[in-house]
């Protein structure tokens, strides 16, 4: 009985411990995206534990059938060459999983790389997702402002974030509203993603990217179209200006609370490729095939980090930092109360 004790013990907090599952982000998605790619996961652990009852059940079997017992005692099995339909069947069978699950994959790639298709007919509100050590920028050319470490947008809206650094390669993770995409210097990505619940939910970089990026969260509000709309014309009419020489304090700032601005840096350092539709002029300063020169410029206020052949533990640990740091963007309050 005291060798079941800890069996029983372990059974005991799978069953405890399993209902809190529920609350982990991924498969508690607020969207269209986030729900295809939620009920991948779940489907992929359904397959994956249905081979594992499979495997348990005829380990089990074979252990109680031909387990050593006095009616048995010396037995000695007759020689066996091989059994060519059980080989076929465990040769086919995981070709078949394999098989179901890449397929799967690809239409689950398919879908959240387009506007959800209860959108197709939505222009998509276009947001420009710019990071830099360590910080989120999220640029409105259509309303004409701009925040740092924190973004809203309306509900029941196809949103497309154009997305690209100016630092280290980041990846803007929104778990409950969709997938992670990878943000670099000199290409633009696209992530569409879209939310049909209001509410609040937290986003992050999720690829590892230096000594900052415990502090790379923000907050995706979800707003009625209402509420967003009177958030738009509240930054218009009480945000400062984003200056150059602002923009580019706030590159070589480290770490930030939220700002918000009533203007975008996209007027005087426009991102890599051609998007001349929501830039000053004709477009002619995007005609380089790595970014504009001005993103160029803005680069070099913080390069990426000099690697090092030392390790992590060869070195004195970095002194504090003069002021606080946040503890997390989302934390703060956004733009008068939203």
């Amino acid at each position: 009985m005291k060798k079941k004790g800890p069996l029983y013990a372990l059974f005991l907090s799978l069953i405890l411990l399993l209902p809190g599952c529920s609350s982990i982000a991924v498969l508690n998605p607020k969207g269209p995206s986030a729900r295809t790619l939620s009920d991948t996961i779940i489907l992929s652990i359904v397959v994956m534990l249905s081979v594992l009852a499979v495997v348990y059940i005829l380990y089990i079997f074979v252990l109680v059938k031909y387990r050593a017992k006095k009616s048995n005692e010396g037995y000695i099995p007759e020689h066996e060459e091989g059994n060519k339909v059980l080989e076929a069947i465990w040769i086919i069978i995981p070709i078949i999983i394999v098989a179901f699950l890449s397929v799967v994959t690809v239409k689950t790639t398919t879908e959240v790389e387009n506007v959800a298709a209860d959108y197709k007919d939505q222009t998509p509100l276009v947001i420009y997702a710019s990071s830099s050590n360590w910080k989120w920028h999220f640029s409105y050319p259509e309303e004409g402002i701009e925040t740092v470490n924190y973004v809203n947008m309306p509900v029941h809206r196809a949103v497309e974030f154009r997305m690209y650094s100016f630092g280290t390669i980041t990846s803007l993770w929104i778990p409950q509203l969709a997938g992670q995409k990878y943000a670099m210097s000199d290409m633009l990505t696209t992530l569409h993603l879209s939310a049909d619940t209001e509410g609040s939910y937290i986003g992050k970089n999720a690829n590892f990217s230096g000594k900052g990026f415990a502090h790379m969260e923000f907050e995706a509000l979800v707003m009625s179209n209402k509420d967003y709309d009177e958030w738009v014309n509240d930054v218009k009419e009480t945000a400062p200006e984003l200056t150059e020489d602002e923009f580019k304090g706030l590159l070589a700032t480290d770490f930030l609370g939220r700002k918000t601005y009533s203007s975008t840096h996209l007027e005087f350092s426009p991102p890599p490729g051609d998007h001349s539709e929501h830039m000053s002029g004709d477009g002619s300063e995007m005609d380089m095939d790595n970014g504009s020169e001005e993103h160029q410029d803005n680069k070099e206020i913080h390069p990426s980090p000099e690697p090092s052949s030392g390790t992590e533990f060869d070195s004195e640990p970095d002194p504090e930092v003069e002021q606080p740091l946040p503890s997390s963007p989302v934390d703060a309050e956004t733009h008068d109360g939203h």
